[in-house]
């Protein structure tokens, strides 16, 4: 009886998992980056306006209502986004409390969709 070769693969190695971005999207995190109004979060009045926010709606995701005590997995997001407009920035009442999972899929897919 003779021996078995080794088959060759009839899978190819499974694609990257940023492929299904179109490159204009990369292009636009990048422009994005650039902007002014991205230095506006490394402020201390961002800082303390963030943090108002977290304790106003009790460290409590307003989406699906998660308590988290660790604040690096509360975001304080813009409900309408600001879009460089200061006023909407700095606006407390257009902030609300999200946790980093609901923020990062459910507010990022609202926002692709033009929604958010």
């Amino acid at each position: 009886m003779g021996r078995l070769k080794s088959l060759p693969p009839r899978l190819s190695a499974p694609a990257s998992r940023l492929t299904y971005l179109p490159g204009d999207r990369q292009a636009f995190d990048r422009d994005r980056d650039q902007q002014g109004w991205r230095k506006w979060y490394k402020t201390a009045r961002w800082q303390k306006l963030r943090m108002s926010v977290l304790v106003r709606d009790l460290f409590t995701c307003q989406k699906c209502g998660r308590i988290e005590g660790d604040t690096s997995q509360l975001v304080a997001d813009h409900k309408r986004p600001h879009r460089g407009v200061e006023a909407l920035f700095w606006d407390i009442l257009n902030l609300w409390t999200l946790c980093k999972p609901c923020h990062d899929s459910w507010k990022q897919r609202q926002e692709r969709r033009g929604l958010g």
